[in-house]
């Protein structure tokens, strides 16, 4: 099969992931093996790429896949073979533990990362056990349903965490492919959006998509929000957000690593009056089937911009320079 491989740490430009001819993956005890249509690219990528986040080397990238079931391990009884399925980040967990047993396996000290702790989606096939794949809701095409996937499943996870209530006014710092899916969960569910983001384009497409406000990230609101949430890989929004935070409210930072070290608080400023800072670290199997039901009762269709999979050190670099609008998908099989 043909594969997108990293083998070193590398910046994006040096173009580091290459096309490699390798055997196609024979699925284990329960696990599925998939023909992969397309895969969704990831800021998360870019940090395995470039060492923010260490992956298990050499590795095929890609955690928001959506294939066809062509092969079924010992005991695989979930699916049928021609099922359409969708894989996320969340590759494994032990199922143990005291985070497993009460469904944060998010948090297993055992959890891997699809594309990072193992094999993912930039290739024309891959495996995964029977009970970390998803159906797919019929009305979503290949393409548009990679980004529900990742960018969705974590960005709904994302807005949980935040609190946001029915009313309330949210932040959202940054609009890529996250941002602009959670916007349409949010307006959805009659909340005010407030969209701070630098490119012209990503600020059009907010407005397009229901924001009611767009700015910089140093820009003032017309009022405080209520809760915010920090896609963009720079430290210096966390202060921004915190800045603009009503009362009470909650600042979710919802990216792995930041490029840069968040600068100093001011705590009278941005942390007095009983403001919260909290972390996302990945997904559960619930946050996933949760979001694909909720995103084809909204429905949520997320702009894609599509590459071929030889082009994926290419399209990786125009999401590092802000350059793809909504999401970025792979076309891996036909």
């Amino acid at each position: 099969m043909k594969a997108m491989v990293l083998r070193e740490i590398a910046g994006i430009e040096t173009e580091p992931l290459r096309m490699e001819d390798l055997p196609v993956p024979v699925p284990g005890p329960q696990e599925i093996l998939v023909k992969v249509s397309v895969c969704g690219i990831c800021h998360t990528e870019l940090d395995e790429i470039e060492g923010r986040l260490q992956p298990k080397l050499p590795v095929i990238l890609g955690h928001q896949v959506v294939g066809r079931v062509v092969g079924l391990g010992p005991g695989s009884e979930r699916f049928k073979l021609g099922d359409r399925v969708g894989i996320a980040w969340i590759y494994s967990a032990c199922g143990k533990c005291d985070f497993c047993k009460v469904g944060n396996e998010n948090l297993c000290f055992d959890f891997k990362g699809t594309g990072c702790d193992a094999h993912g989606g930039y290739a024309q096939y891959m495996r995964i056990h029977e009970n970390y794949a998803y159906p797919i809701p019929e009305r979503f095409s290949d393409s548009q349903a990679a980004p529900l996937l990742c960018a969705g499943a974590i960005g709904y996870r994302d807005l949980m965490l935040s609190g946001i209530k029915k009313g309330q006014t949210l932040g959202l710092f940054g609009f890529g492919a996250s941002a602009h899916i959670v916007i349409q969960i949010a307006t959805y569910w009659g909340c005010e959006v407030f969209v701070f983001t630098r490119g012209k384009e990503h600020q059009a497409l907010a407005k397009k998509l229901g924001a009611s406000w767009v700015g910089g990230s140093e820009d003032i609101p017309p009022k405080k929000i209520g809760c915010a949430i920090d896609f963009t890989p720079v430290g210096e929004t966390v202060a921004s957000a915190l800045n603009v935070l009503e009362k009470g409210g909650r600042l979710v930072i919802a990216v792995i690593r930041k490029r840069n070290p968040i600068p100093p608080l001011d705590y009278s400023r941005h942390l007095w009056d009983e403001k919260e800072v909290k972390s996302v670290a990945n997904i559960t199997k619930k946050d996933a089937e949760e979001f694909l039901s909720l995103a084809a009762e909204i429905p949520i269709i997320p702009e894609v911009q599509e590459f071929e999979l030889a082009e994926a050190n290419k399209a990786l670099g125009l999401l590092k320079q802000g350059k793809i609008q909504g999401s970025g998908v792979l076309r891996v099989g036909d």
